[in-house]
């Protein structure tokens, strides 16, 4: 009972509180997660513990952000194996969570762990960012659009801004060096609607590691024109 020990920790700290139950669910995705990946490629990162501080706690971490502990909805873009969104659904059942990615193996993978924890609080959409952003049922309908190591912020602005409220926020988990990504991010923030409210510094307990999360409120509507097609995104970003 170990991993429970350090999670249950750093819940705590973020004002949560794992319970069992919990608990059980991440290490059934864990064990999915580890069956899968011999097939399909979700993480490069596959040892027990690793998997739980860098993937689980990490993701717990998210709940340091109050527009993250507040939201009733939430989209994850470009959710992969389902970090962070489906940490988010464990860990606040009152949140409603659509783990949004491009890849059908990845949508099947998630299919099969929300049914296995039996998750009622999420869905999954197979699309890519670009289009689903421009999908009446999903533009400007989430209190907040998250996203961990996609790409960087000018990329991941347009990306994920799209899908948020006015007044919500796009969530991003991000790593130790962050303050040139942000300068080179600020007019596609500012583009898409978006201001820089917050920089949250994260240590994962028992671990040398330190993330960041920033929050971007959105403050005003997207323009229409974004985002761009697909392709366009990357290739060209908002600078």
């Amino acid at each position: 009972m170990e991993y429970f020990q350090i999670m249950k920790e750093a819940s705590l700290e973020v004002g949560l509180d794992l319970t069992e139950k919990q608990y059980n669910q991440f290490i059934t995705y864990m064990k999915l997660l580890q069956e899968w990946n011999e097939k399909i490629n979700l993480t490069a990162i596959t040892e027990d513990e690793e998997v739980i501080k860098k993937h689980f706690i990490d993701c717990i971490k998210a709940f340091k952000s109050n527009a993250v502990k507040n939201a009733k909805s939430a989209i994850d873009v470009g959710t992969g194996a389902g970090f962070p969104g489906l940490p988010i659904a464990i860990m606040n059942p009152d949140v409603n969570v659509t783990l949004l990615d491009s890849l059908n193996k990845r949508i099947n993978f998630l299919n099969t762990v929300i049914a296995q924890l039996g998750l009622k609080n999420v869905k999954t959409i197979h699309s890519r960012a670009e289009d689903g952003a421009r999908n009446p049922e999903f533009r400007e309908k989430f209190d907040i659009a998250t996203s961990r190591a996609v790409a960087n912020m000018a990329v991941l602005s347009e990306l994920c801004m799209p899908y948020v409220k006015v007044n919500g926020y796009f969530v991003a988990l991000k790593g130790p060096a962050i303050e040139e990504e942000l300068k080179e991010g600020q007019k596609a923030i500012n583009t898409l609607g978006g201001k820089l409210e917050n920089i949250i510094e994260v240590n994962i307990e028992e671990s040398d590691l330190k993330h960041n999360i920033v929050e971007i409120k959105k403050i005003s509507k997207c323009p229409k024109a974004y985002p761009r097609k697909a392709g366009t995104v990357n290739k060209k970003p908002i600078k």
